[in-house]
């Protein structure tokens, strides 16, 4: 189900209640290092970010849920992008608050084959110093539209991540941070892949290097 925008959604007043939050200021950036929480996948299959990080890099795409539609149209980008993703060995994850059923309901509305989690009791969202609280005004728009985020999320909270994409490398580092807060942008996935390619690289002459 996708939601009609909200005057919070496009205009001057989408920047002030970012502001408010303070995300932009806390939310975790390159050069920090990972939380790590463990998230049930669509499945109810507890995923644990550490444990894919170790694999080689790791691509996660904090997303608002299934009813947002730019967030929907950034998970079909990415699923464009799986054979890339392949072939630099990193892993994608997506995780939103929503319940594991309502991300199934995401996986499968926009066919991604990429592993979505949920984060209903926002451990993630709140690692990241992501998660916020809707104010009074974004409270009544979405309840008026029926998008009862306590109801989809599980957790009784209007409370939502601010879309952000991170890479972490093997060593639970963050290279790369993009937080929005205009909800209609993300980033590009060319940009991100382009330093996954630079992350695999310094890593491959690294190792020649000992060799």
């Amino acid at each position: 189900m996708s939601s009609p925008l909200s005057a919070f959604d496009h205009n001057d007043a989408a920047d002030a209640v970012f502001d408010a939050t303070g995300i932009g200021a806390r939310a975790k950036r390159a050069g920090d290092l990972s939380p790590d929480a463990t998230l049930p996948d669509a499945s109810g299959r507890p995923v644990r970010l550490s444990d894919e990080w170790r694999k080689g890099p790791l691509v996660l795409v904090f997303y608002r849920g299934g009813w947002c539609s730019y967030c929907s149209l950034q998970l079909r980008a990415w699923r464009q992008q799986a054979g890339e993703l392949a072939r630099l060995g990193a892993t994608l994850l997506a995780i939103s608050p929503q319940t594991p059923g309502h991300s199934m309901r995401t996986a499968e509305d926009n066919e991604i084959t990429f592993t979505v989690l949920s984060d209903s009791n926002l451990e993630a969202a709140n690692g990241f110093e992501l998660a916020f609280t809707l104010p009074p005004e974004l409270v009544s728009f979405y309840g008026s539209v029926g998008t009862d985020i306590p109801v989809l999320n599980g957790n009784g909270l209007w409370v939502l991540p601010v879309p952000a994409t991170y890479v972490i490398d093997e060593d639970g580092l963050i290279r790369f941070a993009h937080i929005e807060e205009d909800i209609r942008k993300r980033a590009e996935p060319d940009d991100v892949l382009r330093v996954i390619e630079d992350l695999v690289r310094t890593r491959r002459l690294a190792a020649e290097h000992r060799s």
